[in-house]
């Protein structure tokens, strides 16, 4: 009984632990960001441009 409780312990310790440093470098993260999209019109597809085809294989996106 000593030993599976040593073993929670330790298993509780271990994932507050890696909580802690997750959440830490959530926090303090200074890097920027990635930008997964632009906001500009000049690079947006229309649907008509670039339309999902049945078999579901998407277009890939022009080159800027």
């Amino acid at each position: 009984m000593k030993h599976e409780l040593l073993m929670l312990r330790s298993l509780l310790v271990a994932s507050l632990l890696v909580c802690g440093l997750i959440l830490g470098n959530m926090l303090t993260y200074a890097g920027e960001p990635i930008q997964l999209a632009t906001l500009s019109a000049s690079t947006s597809l229309t649907a008509a441009s670039c339309a999902l085809p049945p078999d579901g294989v998407v277009c890939p996106r022009a080159a800027s």
